[in-house]
């Protein structure tokens, strides 16, 4: 079976850094790409960084770019999301998935919320307060 178990959200001020992390089992690093995606209180869904565990490659929103970066560790399995100068906007539950960058990292979200991720964690809660 399949899991995504993210950990490392916290409350923190404005300015300040966390790192996510996503542990994934069932499957092995190398042949996919892992996407981080965050929902913030009533906003849409929407992506925010996303590895090629095959060939390292990195895409970013633009709101993410510059300030995150993502990682991963094969041997670990397990994706990292290094989340510095952070803003209050980057508040929300971040949910890390399985499936293609160019799905996940888009400037117009799917309308019917449909991102076509193979799997998807349960999520882990960011506030950066004001």
């Amino acid at each position: 079976e399949v899991d995504l178990v993210e950990s490392g959200g916290d409350l923190v001020q404005t300015g300040g850094s966390l790192r996510l992390s996503c542990a994934a089992s069932g499957f092995s690093f190398g042949y996919y790409s892992i996407a981080w995606f965050r929902q913030a209180p009533g906003k849409q869904r929407e992506g925010v960084a996303c590895i090629s565990t095959n060939d390292g490659h990195t895409e970013y929103t633009a709101s993410a770019k510059g300030r995150f970066t993502i990682s991963s560790d094969r041997a670990k399995n397990t994706v990292y999301l290094q989340m510095n100068s952070l803003k209050p906007e980057d508040t929300g539950v971040y949910h890390c998935a399985v499936g293609p960058c160019i799905l996940a990292i888009t400037a117009t979200p799917p309308p019917d919320g449909y991102w076509g991720m193979d799997y998807w964690g349960k999520g882990t809660q960011v506030t950066v307060s004001s």
